[in-house]
């Protein structure tokens, strides 16, 4: 058996990895990325390709060194098709918005964090987990190339993504640390890349489609106007859908894209839930996808997980400086991510949570009422205003849905009264119990009103 050591081991290539790795290698740390995968196809991972906020990503990685890898920049809207109300919402998206070849994105970051020093460890799977007596993770097990090998490290960075194996094995008693985590928390999605001849004509827009079951929708997000990343997904707490079927069933129907080309087929598994409430515990941080930093409504997640690396990577250098990897040394790790997306996008999961009480058809036709522009401030800020007048409107072409529509407004407050929680999060561990105590207390008026099942 082969022992390595380093001031930090990352689990994980993705994008919170190699963010992550890039902002300690250039500080001066000795840091390693375990992947599992091999040295070709690390970077290979599902996705749906939309990079919502590609203006503002994370110096550690400069967007010089990956704006290659955007291959459509002239996307400005959403489409969202409402077959069961012959509808066509157009939705704006506010700031820029990429559409992304997905494997060239990864091979440019993990270029980006080798170019600050970061090592790498391909064909590396993680076994186990290896904590002290008190509890501290200081490295982790694993099977390299096919060999045993042991990792230690003063801190172990957890990118290994949704349903991560190290949570699995870690010891999360006596810690802040979110295990309150289950698979109906996920949602189990597939994607596929494919090639037409001629452009299509929503080449400038993201388009959207309900499935057939509430808690899933379908996509159709133009890398080119010729080249497209098709996909769907459902809630895992849901009947299992035929991804493949489904998908392929949609596409047949859709005459722009007769004789289409299939070019690469994924899946991958994604939180729709909001991010953990606590993700560090001694010696140990979650980081994008396996801390769930994922907006839980449309599933982007690229920006998020970008910044959660650069924070944490930022975290584990005052910690290591001052030699203390406690919570409290770790803690504003979760501040920032709280501060910058963790709040919006917990007020955006009640959403998510309000359209499991309800049937399909009742929501979509209160959907296909709504005005655009305030589903698109929902959608990326986790609140909408909603003036007299928009309610006159709004109450007018929802006829037959004002049931819901009244329960969607009281539902909007409650997100709202959520959303300003958040920005108290507690500065310290010592605030977490009283700080959870009552978001649970909020929860707990959302479920009664919502008529929803317990979520958490």
């Amino acid at each position: 058996m082969t022992t390595f050591e380093y001031d930090v081991a990352i689990v994980g290539a993705g994008t919170a990895g190699c963010y992550a790795g890039a902002t300690l290698a250039d500080a001066g740390y000795d840091v390693v990325i375990v992947e599992r995968k091999d040295e070709a196809e690390a970077g290979h991972i599902a996705c749906g390709d939309a990079l919502k906020g590609a203006d503002k990503f994370p110096e550690s990685i400069p967007k010089s060194q990956i704006e290659d890898s955007f291959t459509n920049t002239e996307v400005d809207h959403g489409q969202f098709e409402i077959p069961q109300e012959n509808a066509v919402l157009d939705i704006p998206v506010p700031g820029e918005l990429a559409v992304i070849d997905r494997y060239a994105y990864g091979r440019r970051i993990i270029g980006g964090a080798e170019r600050a020093g970061t090592e790498f460890h391909y064909d590396t799977v993680v076994q186990d987990v290896l904590q002290d007596d008190d509890g501290r993770v200081y490295g982790f097990e694993a099977t390299r190339k096919g060999d045993h090998a042991r990792y230690e490290a003063g801190v172990v960075l957890d990118g290994a993504g949704a349903l991560s194996l190290l949570q699995d094995k870690a010891d999360f008693e006596g810690t802040t640390f979110d295990t309150n985590v289950r698979y109906s928390q996920f949602s189990s999605a597939y994607r596929e890349i494919i090639e037409v001849d001629e452009p299509v004509e929503w080449s400038d827009a993201l388009v959207f489609k309900p499935t057939k079951r509430s808690a899933g929708y379908l996509w159709y997000f133009p890398r080119t106007p010729t080249e497209i990343n098709v996909g769907l997904g459902f809630q895992m707490n849901e009947e299992p859908m035929q991804l493949i079927t489904d998908l392929r069933e949609d596409i047949s129907q859709r005459p722009e894209l007769k004789g289409a080309t299939v070019t690469d087929k994924l899946g991958a598994a994604l939180p729709t839930r909001r991010p953990y409430d606590s993700a560090v515990a001694p010696g140990y941080m979650a980081i994008g996808d396996a801390a769930a930093h994922v907006n839980p409504v449309t599933g982007g997640g690229i920006a998020g997980a970008a910044y959660a690396g650069q924070y944490a990577g930022e975290q584990v250098i005052e910690a290591i400086e001052s030699d203390d990897v406690s919570e409290n040394a770790l803690w504003r790790y979760n501040e920032r991510v709280m501060d910058h997306y963790g709040g919006r996008y917990a007020a955006l999961d009640i959403y998510n949570i309000f359209s499991t009480a309800y049937d399909l058809d009742d929501l979509l036709g209160l959907l296909a009422a709504l005005p655009a522009e305030k589903l698109s401030d929902a959608l990326y800020s986790g609140s909408a205003k909603v003036g007299l007048g928009l309610k006159l409107q709004v109450l007018i072409k929802s006829f037959g849905h004002w049931g819901t529509l009244k329960n969607l407004y009281d539902t909007k407050s409650l997100a709202d009264r959520l959303l300003d929680h958040y920005g108290t999060y507690p500065s310290s561990p010592d605030g977490f119990d009283a700080w959870q105590r009552e978001r649970d207390r909020i929860m707990d008026e959302i479920y009664a009103r919502t008529g929803a099942d317990a979520k958490y």
